[in-house]
């Protein structure tokens, strides 16, 4: 091996090693950022004496560490006594997580019912940042050979539920959403932002979404709003199936009974009391 290659191999190791330390450092800050979190979960409060005995690490390693944390909204300091709580960030992915943990259970015997009743493939979906994601899927007898949808993301302007989430989405998120190009599916998918406001305003009046071969030719969906005990849409809730069979006659029960479906799991997620 000549002296070039030994040197080159020598500077690949370090780097490695060196990488491997990082790498190492940054798994050992994020354990310890998460300790952080369960130390104020156990507690309550504490101040970064406490939490550095508690990590067995200098106090100046806690201070950087809740620093971050605060920065990020996941803790906050009482300043008149320099205690360390668990922030609102924290509430706010916690209400998320059981928002799509509540629908998912409560939504099980409502999918499966209207599954049941009309033979069709049902989902509920949640917003996933710029798409709509399902959460769970129950199928009627017409649909067995229906595709999974379970875990997939779905775009919001080409899906029923997408609409129905689009519709009720705070209205400077939304403009932000239309302000993108929005990709084309098929020749049916609404590409246009001044149609498809116009098509949102009517699921909102409406009280659902209808799509027609807009993400895929020979599929048609209906879905409804899923609302939370405040009255704010958490979900939607659609029946799909070949447009054979989710005709112009068929199509107003469909959408009448995905409405009532709606109504009842936003009912048992405590709206209307």
């Amino acid at each position: 091996m000549t002296r070039t290659q030994k040197q080159a191999e020598h500077t690949g190791d370090s780097s490695e090693k060196q990488h491997g330390r990082g790498a190492g450092s940054a798994v050992q800050s994020v354990d310890r950022a998460v300790s952080v979190l369960e130390i104020l979960a156990r507690v309550g409060e504490a101040g970064v004496t406490e939490i550095a005995e508690e990590l067995d690490v200098h106090k100046s390693t806690a201070f950087r560490l809740l620093g971050v944390l605060e920065n990020r909204g996941l803790v906050a300091q009482a300043k008149d006594r320099g205690k360390y709580y668990l922030g609102a960030a924290v509430l706010r992915l916690a209400g998320a997580a059981a928002v799509r943990l509540d629908i998912s259970q409560e939504g099980v015997p409502v999918c499966r019912e209207l599954a049941d009743e009309l033979g069709e493939t049902v989902n509920v979906a949640v917003l996933d940042d710029d798409a709509a994601v399902n959460i769970m899927q129950a199928r009627g007898t017409a649909s067995v050979t229906a595709q999974n949808w379970l875990g997939r993301r779905t775009p919001l302007h080409a899906t029923s539920s997408g609409k129905v989430l689009l519709a009720h989405m705070p209205p400077t998120l939304r403009e932000g959403l239309l302000a993108r190009a929005l990709p084309r599916f098929t020749e049916r998918t609404i590409t246009g932002t001044s149609v498809l406001r116009a098509e949102l305003e009517a699921v909102v009046e409406q009280g659902y979404g209808v799509t027609i071969e807009e993400l895929e030719l020979g599929l048609a969906a209906v879905a409804a709003p899923i609302r939370a005990h405040d009255g704010k849409v958490i979900g939607a809730i659609s029946v799909s199936g070949p447009v054979y069979r989710l005709n112009s006659d068929r199509l107003p029960e469909l959408t009448k009974r995905t409405v009532a479906a709606g109504a009842e799991l936003s009912r048992r997620m405590g709206y209307g009391f």
